[in-house]
């Protein structure tokens, strides 16, 4: 039965665990009968109507969801109108605004449609490259996905509820930390260098594989030391930490892996500490702005941290002062900044474990688009004496 007017089996196999029809049109509308489960029966505004949902609305809802206009295309099914029943009742209920209820959409929209284009461009690449002599792509696709989606299903609903468990975590202990209710986080920005010429000399399949063992070097690393990965834009990864210690670890520790392999060109990274707005999973502000700043002016294999960041890791006792019998490194930031000593008289206690980490560097002050005179610190790690 095809009630869309598709000539696709309602099984969608044809007996034999394979789509019905052999054109593309047909496998498509096979593969979305097999993934949604339901067959398409609504126009939009029918769907809005069997929701009880305002077609405004409804029509707000789905393009927050990244799905294009329909037109009155008899195009979506009973899920279709059972999330839009979901997400007005939500804000019916007064669990969540009508602009919140539009936010959970978007997100939600954005970050499964990156996932879904990821997981099928990988599966039907790699699954069906060796296909047997007389099948096409379109003949593997369909029993491929049959098998993948439950596994595939289950598995990110796994993950969705560990991260927001460990989300929820975050938030409550907020609420007990005046420093993380205000919003302060270490941000960092860690850029390979020279990566647009190298884009111009490696094949695709090359360039491809670099930007992936990239990523996954990097997300390992800070998730593994307890920082959070924002985004990856390529050559480019962006992450933060409630705590610069944290930060500066991760950070040189990134330098120090990538300087292992040899295929993967020069790190840098510029970090800077303060106040950050977080929205759908992203950060914004002066710091992330002026983390970035940083990374663009940061010598190879290097990390470059602003004042702020560099007066945390001070107070923590992580890094040992310029000058051990001098005023310490607040002191030595206000002369630098041309202001009285406002900071230790002395030099900072060592840290938790009992001695200084890191090293920090004043370099020269310099003028930043967007943000006035700059003066970064050199951050390079302590070496261990016996």
């Amino acid at each position: 039965m095809a009630e869309d007017g598709s000539s696709g089996g309602g099984n969608g196999a044809g007996g034999n665990g394979g789509p019905a029809g052999s054109d593309d049109q047909t496998v498509a509308l096979d593969l979305e009968r097999l993934i949604l489960d339901a067959p398409r029966r609504y126009t939009p505004y029918q769907a809005a109507r069997a929701a009880d949902v305002p077609m405004e609305l409804a029509t707000r809802f789905w393009r927050a969801m990244g799905f294009p206009d329909i037109g009155q295309s008899r195009a979506l099914t009973d899920g279709d109108v059972i999330a839009l029943r979901r997400l007005a009742g939500l804000v019916e209920s007064g669990l969540l605004s009508e602009s919140m209820a539009i936010q959970v959409a978007r997100s939600t929209g954005q970050t499964t449609a990156r996932l879904a284009g990821w997981q099928m461009d990988t599966f039907l690449e790699n699954l069906t490259q060796s296909v047997e002599p007389g099948l096409t792509r379109a003949d593997v696709a369909y029993p491929l996905v049959e098998l993948l989606l439950p596994e595939l299903e289950q598995f990110l609903v796994y993950v969705w509820r560990r991260q927001l468990a460990a989300v929820t975590g975050r938030v409550v202990q907020a609420a007990e930390d005046n420093e993380i209710t205000s919003g302060r986080l270490a941000v960092g920005f860690a850029d390979l260098v020279g990566f647009t010429r190298l884009s111009r000399r490696l094949e695709e399949e090359e360039l491809g594989e670099l930007v992936e063992t990239f990523e996954n070097t990097c997300s390992d690393l800070i998730v593994g030391q307890g920082g959070r990965v924002i985004k990856t834009l390529g050559d480019e990864i962006l992450f933060v930490s409630e705590d610069p210690v944290t930060a500066a670890g991760i950070a040189l520790g990134l330098i120090e892996a990538l300087a292992e392999d040899d295929t993967i060109p020069a790190l840098r990274v510029g970090m800077a500490f303060g106040t950050v707005t977080s929205r759908m999973g992203d950060v914004f502000g002066t710091t992330v702005n002026l983390a970035s700043r940083l990374t663009s002016i940061a010598p190879k294999d290097a990390v470059l941290v602003d004042g702020e960041f560099a007066a945390a890791l001070e107070q923590n006792g992580s890094v040992a002062p310029p000058d051990l019998d001098g005023p310490g490194l607040a002191g030595a930031l206000s002369a630098a900044a041309g202001l009285p000593p406002s900071g230790p008289s002395g030099p900072s206690a060592p840290g938790p474990d009992g001695a200084h980490r890191f090293n920090l560097q004043p370099m020269w002050r310099r003028p930043v688009r967007g943000l006035g005179l700059v003066e970064p610190w050199l951050l390079s790690r302590r070496p261990r004496t016996a």
